[in-house]
């Protein structure tokens, strides 16, 4: 009975020890964290109340202010007010809003001590607020409204950047973020790849799913260790044989048609080992003789073909 979960929601935590440093109720319809009477455990550091059916954070001030995690990941928040400035000036590091419904982001500016926010599958349709969490090293905002990158030049500190599903058109104001080691923003709008030249630490980029026609601009991302470009417009591959530290090329679904570039730009490169060409033309093509092809073009140290090790 729904009347009764929600009454005995206190009692969820009855078992628990006061002393407790971690409080988990994953999954249990919990609809309101204020009847769980939370301040019965002044030394909890990490709690977790994820896919519960909260519609607000009212009730998280009965945590300690000096909580390191707070998860609320899956449950039917509508937005981020004052509550959570309970935690302002804290230790909080990781907090987790993702699925939720939230559509802006407000009253997070101190929590200064963030170091990991998770937004995403929510409606946020800006990147805004965040200019103090100058501690930040990982941000997710996949799967949002968000139509523009901004708004990120303070966060110098960030070295994983997620932002793949939403309405971006163009890589832009990415230039404060030096320390950046992934960024992920596949499925958008992007069609050209732009804007990279100041992420001289970029290890791994995620940019599938758009509609970009040439490889280019990765001049000053020579830390590129694996770069995923499967499912845009491109027809020959350009622009990587400086990329000394490439190991991994994803490009499944494309529209490459030869061999050539793929010998040109990748044959010669040290560390490479692992390649995706599937449904391009030349696999068609090429029929049964696909694999023994790209082994070719690429040479003896070359260790897997799509899913497929070499043998």
């Amino acid at each position: 009975d729904f009347d009764d979960a929600i009454d005995a929601d206190e009692d969820l935590l009855e078992e628990i020890e006061a002393d407790t440093e971690e409080i988990d109720l994953t999954h249990l319809k919990i609809s309101s964290l204020k009847k769980l009477n939370l301040a019965r455990f002044p030394k909890v550091k990490y709690a977790c109340f994820r896919q519960n059916l909260l519609t607000s954070l009212s009730g998280v001030e009965g945590l300690p202010a000096d909580i390191e995690s707070l998860d609320l990941y899956d449950n039917r928040i509508s937005r981020i007010d004052h509550h959570i400035e309970h935690f302002n000036d804290s230790k909080l590091q990781t907090l987790d809003l993702s699925f939720n419904t939230i559509r802006h982001i407000r009253h997070l500016a101190q929590l200064t001590n963030l170091e990991e926010l998770f937004l995403c599958q929510n409606d946020i349709s800006k990147i805004e607020n965040l200019e103090t969490l100058t501690k930040l090293h990982n941000l997710e905002l996949g799967a949002n409204r968000i139509r523009e990158i901004c708004n990120l030049e303070t966060l110098q500190n960030l070295q994983t950047l997620w932002l793949a599903k939403n309405k971006i058109p163009k890589l832009q104001n990415l230039n404060s973020l030096v320390n950046l080691r992934l960024l992920s923003i596949q499925s958008n709008r992007i069609t050209k790849i732009e804007g990279l030249d100041k992420l001289v630490n970029l290890e791994e980029l995620y940019i599938s799913h758009n509609g970009i026609e040439h490889i280019e601009g990765l001049e000053k991302c020579l830390k590129l260790n694996t770069l995923d470009i499967s499912n845009n417009r491109i027809k020959e591959l350009t622009n990587l044989s400086h990329l000394e530290n490439l190991e991994e090329l994803w490009a499944s679904r494309n529209l490459i048609e030869n061999y050539d570039s793929i010998e040109r730009e990748l044959k010669h490169l040290p560390k490479f080992h692992t390649i995706y060409l599937e449904m391009n033309p030349l696999q068609k093509s090429s029929g049964p003789m696909y694999r023994r092809k790209v082994q070719l073009a690429l040479g003896p140290t070359l260790q897997q073909i799509d899913a497929t090790p070499v043998r």
